[in-house]
C-alpha cells in the first residue's frame, strides 16, 4: 500500500489560540495502538483538554481523547490513555527548561497525519487572564473594522458605488 503524501489535519486545539500567548512550535510524533490509528483516520479525536509533560526524560501526552474504534475487538484502546511523545533529547530538554520556569504548560495544537505518521503540533505557552482575552478580542474587531472602512473607500474611489 502507498504511503500517504502531504497532511490531514485530524483535530485542532482553537480554543489553545484563545486561552495561551503561544510560545515556539515543535512537531512531536506519537507512539499509538492500532485501533488509535484506525480511529484517527476514522477522523475522530479531541485535543480540548490536552496538555503534554515531561517526566524522566520523556514526553507525554495526556488528556488527549482518540475515542474507542467502532469495529475494535477485545483489544481496543482506552480514550483517555496516556501516550507517548516522540521528540529530540534536545527538545525534551528545552521544553522542561521552559515549563521549570514557571508559568508555562505545553499544549497540542493540532493532531494529523503527514507522510503516513501521526503526529501532533505542541506550543510552549502561557495561561492569559481574562482581561489579555477581552483586549484581544477588541483588538482583532478594530482591525477588522479598519480592513471594512478602507475596503469601502477603496470601492467609492474606484467608482464602482456612486458617490451622494
Amino acid at each position: 500500500m502507498p504511503r500517504e503524501l502531504g497532511t490531514r489535519i485530524v483535530a485542532r486545539n482553537r480554543r489553545a489560540r484563545h486561552d495561551y500567548t503561544l510560545g515556539d512550535v515543535y512537531e512531536a510524533g506519537l507512539v499509538l495502538t492500532g485501533t488509535e490509528v484506525k480511529s484517527l483516520r476514522a477522523g475522530r479525536a479531541s485535543l480540548i483538554d490536552g496538555y503534554a509533560s515531561i517526566e524522566l526524560g520523556e514526553a507525554w501526552l495526556d488528556g488527549v481523547q482518540i475515542p474507542e474504534y467502532a469495529q475494535g475487538t477485545w483489544s481496543n484502546h482506552t480514550p483517555r490513555r496516556r501516550r507517548k511523545l516522540l521528540l529530540h533529547k534536545k527538545q525534551i530538554q528545552t521544553l522542561r527548561k521552559a515549563v521549570n520556569e514557571g508559568g508555562f504548560t505545553i499544549v497540542p495544537l493540532s493532531l494529523y497525519f503527514a507522510g503516513g505518521h501521526a503526529k501532533v503540533e505542541l506550543a510552549v505557552a502561557k495561561g492569559k487572564r481574562d482581561f489579555e482575552k477581552r483586549r484581544a478580542q477588541w483588538d482583532r474587531e478594530d482591525a477588522r473594522d479598519a480592513d471594512r472602512a478602507l475596503s469601502a473607500h477603496r470601492r467609492r474611489s474606484d467608482g464602482l458605488t456612486p458617490l451622494h
